[in-house]
C-alpha cells in the first residue's frame, strides 16, 4: 500500500489521527513536518518583531516580572537586551524546534522500548513526534492576527491566543506561579499528549495502549509544569 502524500497526512493530523500516524509509522519520515514547524516558529518571531518589536516585548517582560526601575534602568536594560533578544529570537526559532521534537522523541522512544518493552527506532519516534507537533501550525494561524491587530503595549509573548487559562490573566496582578500554572493548561498541549499517546501506540503495532502512552506522556508534561510552576 503506497504512503500517504505529506499534505495528506498534515490534514489527516486535524481529521484522522488514528490512520495517519499509523501511516507515519509504516514509512517514517520528518524532514517536511520538521521543516514547516520550523517556519512555524520563524513565522510568529518576525510577525512579533515587525509589529511589537523586541525593544517593546523586552519593556513589557520587565513591567510584568514586577522588577522596579528608575526610567533610566530601564531605557539601559530595554537597550541592552534588544541586541541579545534579537540573536537570541532567531536562534529559538531555528534550533527550538529540531532540539524540543529530538528530546519529546527521545522520551518517547524511552517509554516504549524500556518501559513498556517495544522496539521501535529513533527515526519512527522523531517522526511521530514531528508529524503530531504539525497541529501547532493551526496555534500560528490563530497568533499571527492577534499579533497584528492586538493591543501591542499589552502583548504576552507566552501566551498569546486564547487557547490556555494565562491568556485571561493579567500578569501584573496575578502571582508568577499561578501564572505559570495557567499558561501551562493549553489545549493545544494536551491535543499533542493525545496524538502522542495514539503515534506511539501505533509504532508499538497495538500492543501498548493509546491511552496508556498518553498517560506515560502526562505525567512528564506533569513534571515539566511542576517544576516550572517551582521556578516561577
Amino acid at each position: 500500500q503506497p504512503s500517504r502524500s505529506f499534505l495528506s497526512r498534515w490534514f489527516g493530523i486535524y481529521i484522522s489521527p488514528g490512520t495517519t500516524l499509523q501511516d507515519v509509522v509504516r514509512k517514517p519520515d520528518f524532514i517536511l513536518p520538521l521543516v514547516v514547524s520550523i517556519i512555524s516558529a520563524l513565522v510568529i518571531t518576525e510577525t512579533m518583531l515587525a509589529k511589537i518589536g523586541m525593544e517593546r516585548i523586552i519593556r513589557n517582560s520587565i513591567a510584568q516580572s514586577g522588577r522596579q526601575m528608575t526610567a533610566e534602568q530601564m531605557d539601559q536594560a530595554v537597550q541592552g537586551g534588544a541586541t541579545i533578544g534579537l540573536v537570541l529570537s532567531h536562534v529559538g526559532a531555528l534550533l527550538g524546534p529540531p532540539i524540543v521534537l529530538v528530546l519529546i522523541a527521545a522520551l518517547g522512544l524511552g517509554i516504549v522500548n524500556v518501559i513498556y518493552g517495544g522496539a521501535i527506532n529513533f527515526k519512527t519516534a522523531f517522526s511521530v513526534a514531528c508529524y503530531s507537533n504539525l497541529l501547532n501550525v493551526l496555534g500560528v494561524v490563530m497568533a499571527v492576527p492577534m499579533i497584528l491587530f492586538g493591543d501591542p503595549e499589552h502583548f504576552n509573548p507566552q501566551n498569546p491566543t486564547p487557547t490556555n487559562l494565562g491568556f485571561f490573566l493579567n500578569p501584573l496582578e496575578t502571582s508568577k506561579p499561578l501564572m505559570a500554572f495557567a499558561g501551562s493548561l493549553d489545549l493545544f498541549s494536551f491535543w499533542y499528549i493525545a496524538l502522542l499517546g495514539i503515534g506511539f501506540s501505533a509504532a508499538t503495532g497495538g500492543k501498548t495502549k493509546g491511552f496508556s502512552m498518553g498517560v506515560a506522556f502526562f505525567g512528564l508534561w506533569l513534571i515539566y509544569v511542576l517544576a516550572k510552576v517551582g521556578l516561577a
